[in-house]
């Protein structure tokens, strides 16, 4: 199976963000950051139902585009409205019915562990070990529920780089 688009999915502070490029670098490939992050920081984190279909839907079209001028190369998307789904789920217990008949998943769905120390960095919420735990586990559980092709990333450093490629390199 040739990889189009690989997603980093999973909590905040996993290093999703930092690996991205790099793994953007190495496949030659374009990266999509992350629309929620551009989004809190210019607006802050007291986040609406509305809000989160909006950064869901102002990220998919990035990543349709970047696809689109990639003539065949692969994309890096840091998150995409899975990811989004999953923070209404810990936000608000509950999601928009977009989310769900949202249908443009990646080819490959890269899950960051939480086996790193979390950082606050004024956008992120979850940071208690049980807040992150049950992040992780939705976010898991989105990946099934959808049943979308994904690999778990740990480790740390250039570990959990190397962990990255491992997956992309066993899924083609």
């Amino acid at each position: 199976m040739r990889l189009r688009t690989i997603c980093l999915h999973g909590p905040e502070s996993t290093g999703k963000s930092t690996i991205a490029p790099r793994l953007a670098r190495y496949l030659g490939a374009e990266v999509v950051d992350e629309y929620g992050r551009t989004w809190a920081e210019a607006n802050g984190t007291d986040m609406t139902m509305a809000d989160l279909v909006h950064i869901a839907q102002e990220h998919d079209a990035k990543a349709q585009a970047a696809v689109a001028r990639s003539h065949g190369a692969p994309v890096i998307l840091d998150t995409d409205p899975l990811m989004t789904a999953v923070w209404a789920d810990m936000l608000f217990a509950r999601r928009d019915p977009w989310f769900d008949r949202w249908q443009g998943t990646a080819d490959l769905y890269l899950l960051f562990d939480i086996d790193l120390p979390w950082v606050e960095d004024g956008t992120r919420m979850f940071g208690r070990a049980e807040d992150r735990r049950r992040f992780f586990d939705r976010s898991r559980a989105e990946l099934d529920r959808r049943g979308v092709r994904w690999a778990i990333v740990s480790g740390e450093g250039a570990c959990r780089y190397r962990s990255a490629l491992r997956a992309i390199r066993a899924a083609r």
